[in-house]
């Protein structure tokens, strides 16, 4: 897969008013639009590699100064592209920002695409491919413990244990292969080493990196959780106290909520998006009614649902009406109003869902929230704790090239145990290789490639 030649060019810094906006530009002639535009604040010969440069952009047809800024050039190979590459560090105004970048396309660069400058990090070799996907990752990351699983990822940690699996693959498959070359020799084919053993290990050490999926999954994608219950039962009393800010209308009157309110917290390093829905009641209001609808549909898609019962009231047909729909989900269900009389037992409740334990909240005062938090996190995770492996599985990518890696190994090591031909379990071996080497990018064709990168900002 051959690296464009050509030099791109991109604001590299969001959309909006900054003190600071970058220009970043990387290619094979950074270093000539860095001279046709740079006026330097004090006479130089020449630009020193990673040094920053007070000076003007300017116009070369007027000679006129378009921004202040600061300039770094970084000669290829010790830059993050691993190209020739400039960053221009102008006031942080788009207008300013989009008038540089109009300069640099004019003095020889052209517009890069998304996530161009990572893609060429990659087929670089600065990074391999599951790096590039974790800057990304980091970028996007909604939580200290999801960041901190991406900033491992673009360190190298996966990429580090993926290549000790590959190491002892090849050392596995050398001995395969050494045995086959014997056979025609009249030597005893058999293999020179409890290879059967060997591959175990690399299937166990696989799925030891599979098993930390869900958990990666979760910090990385976050959980949907879906508050419901009848109308005044406190679904926004307790968004508000969850979010520890009022973002919800709270008033006495049944249907306020007709809409439903989406937002999200950090529980336990997990981004969680919290939707408060209108009450489920029977209405002859259309607009209350499509309101419903939606509670049902929203339900129906969210990885765990919130039953809010009063546990100042008897058990009403909306109370029921809501646990029969939410049965087969994951639920936590909050006894609200603990403040107040309890009109309602624990006993009562267990008998109309059983193998629920019920959680008595106060929604107003704050009583409960702590273990309601504690109780969305021990759901979402199983166990309720962080693991504690150094490599944190978070891309389905990953996650089914890694799968496939195990089943070719599993093949070879079923034809092995069963004394087939050692070329049998060699061809397992190099499929497995190929699938192992699909996450590093080592064997991922170009169209993966688009794709994975098509996901990326510009600029980045």
């Amino acid at each position: 897969m051959l690296v464009r030649d050509d030099t791109i060019a991109a604001i590299a810094t969001p959309h909006g008013v900054g003190g600071i906006g970058i220009v970043r530009v990387s290619g094979p002639d950074a270093e000539e639009i860095c001279q046709i535009l740079f006026r330097p604040a004090t006479d130089t010969d020449s630009l020193k590699n990673h040094h920053l440069y007070h000076g003007d952009i300017i116009s070369p047809e007027t000679g006129s100064s378009i921004d202040e800024v600061l300039l770094a050039l970084m000669r290829k190979p010790h830059s993050y592209t691993g190209e020739d590459t400039l960053e221009i560090n102008c006031h942080g105004g788009h207008l300013i920002l989009q008038a540089v970048l109009d300069k640099v396309i004019k003095a020889g660069a052209r517009p890069a695409e998304p996530g161009e400058f990572t893609k060429r990090a990659y087929l670089n070799g600065r990074l391999d491919l599951s790096q590039a996907e974790a800057v990304m990752d980091l970028i996007t990351a909604r939580t200290d413990r999801g960041r901190a699983i991406a900033l491992s990822g673009l360190k190298g940690n996966l990429s580090e244990k993926l290549q000790l699996i590959r190491s002892s693959l090849i050392e596995i498959l050398t001995s395969l292969e050494s045995s086959i070359d014997f056979t025609e020799e009249d030597i005893s084919s058999k293999p020179p080493r409890n290879i059967s053993q060997d591959v175990e290990d690399v299937i166990i050490l696989i799925n030891d990196i599979l098993s930390t999926y869900k958990e990666g999954k979760l910090f990385r994608d976050g959980l949907n959780v879906v508050i419901t219950g009848k109308p005044n039962v406190g679904k926004s009393s307790l968004l508000n106290r969850l979010l520890g800010e009022r973002r919800a209308i709270v008033t006495s009157i049944p249907g306020t909520t007709r809409d439903f309110i989406e937002e999200t917290i950090n529980i336990g390093g997990i981004p969680v998006k919290l939707t408060d829905t209108a009450g489920v009641r029977k209405s002859a209001e259309t607009i209350e009614k499509e309101g419903i609808e939606f509670v049902w549909e929203k339900a129906l898609a969210a990885d765990m649902v919130i039953i809010l019962i009063d546990g100042n009231t008897r058990f009403a047909d909306e109370d029921f009406e809501v646990i029969n729909r939410n049965r087969n989900k994951r639920i936590v269900l909050a006894i609200n109003k603990s403040d107040l009389p309890h009109k309602i037992t624990n006993a009562e409740i267990n008998d109309i869902i059983p193998d629920v334990e019920p959680l008595w909240i106060s929604a107003k005062y704050g009583d409960g929230i702590s273990e309601l938090k504690e109780k969305i996190y021990s759901l979402a995770s199983d166990s309720g704790e962080h693991m504690a492996s150094d490599v944190i599985l978070t891309n389905l990518r990953h996650k089914n090239a890694l799968e496939k890696t195990a089943e070719f190994l599993a093949a070879a090591k079923d034809n092995i145990s069963r004394e087939n031909s050692p070329e049998l379990a060699a061809f397992d071996i190099r499929d497995a290789l190929d699938h192992l080497g699909d996450i590093a990018g080592e064997t991922t064709n170009e169209d993966v490639l688009d794709r994975i990168f098509s996901n990326f900002c510009i600029g980045k």
